[in-house]
């Protein structure tokens, strides 16, 4: 298996005892921890709030509401993927107005081939959103460290008359003779400045 390196938090929320029984088992220890069980969105909203998770299986309908706008708004605002089951009848109505939001959904009565197929596609599309998670978190940090270089060089115009290009030269140039980073150098002029 190509995703041996990570284990899969689950969330199954399902009013049926005997769906969700028949999911945990095709669902290995080895590869999916926990896998925690609810039986209503108010139920899943409140675990969600208390812990994050890799994959959230949806069974349809459910007795608070259908389970649409728990898997949209588990898409949209989560760092998980959300599949629902939903009955032949409403496949087609259901597909079409969650699609857009990335939903994965899947006919039922299913078979445990089809269900580990589909296991396998939410795996790949986790971790396609951890690869964008750290991009992001690397693009934030980068952003952060521009924004402090650029107020350590307003320091340096305002306090030693510098411009701005040799201010910016200045901040190369010490990170480059003192093995530090342009974040410490920025850190070092704030300091002393303030």
């Amino acid at each position: 298996m190509p995703f041996k390196e990570h284990i899969y938090s689950v969330l199954i929320v399902s009013a049926s005892d005997k769906f969700s029984v028949s999911l945990r088992a095709l669902l290995p220890e080895k590869d999916y921890s926990p896998v925690n069980t609810v039986t209503s969105i108010n139920a899943a909203q409140r675990e969600l709030l208390d812990r994050s998770y890799d994959l959230v299986m949806i069974n349809t309908p459910l007795p608070d509401d259908f389970g649409r706008k728990l898997a949209i708004d588990i898409s949209e605002n989560k760092n998980a993927v959300a599949i629902l089951f939903v009955r032949n009848e409403f496949y087609e109505e259901t597909y079409a107005k969650v699609v857009d939001y990335g939903v994965f959904t899947i006919h039922k009565p299913t078979s445990a081939q089809m269900i580990t197929q589909s296991l396998d596609w939410l795996r790949a599309t986790r971790e396609r959103l951890r690869k964008l998670e750290k991009k992001n978190i690397s693009l934030e940090d980068k952003m952060a460290e521009i924004r402090l270089v650029n107020r350590a060089k307003w320091v340096l115009i305002e306090q030693l008359k510098m411009t701005e290009s040799d201010a910016h030269r200045y901040i190369e140039k010490q990170a480059m003779d003192r093995c530090a980073t342009r974040r410490e150098i920025a850190e070092n002029i704030l300091q002393t400045y303030k």
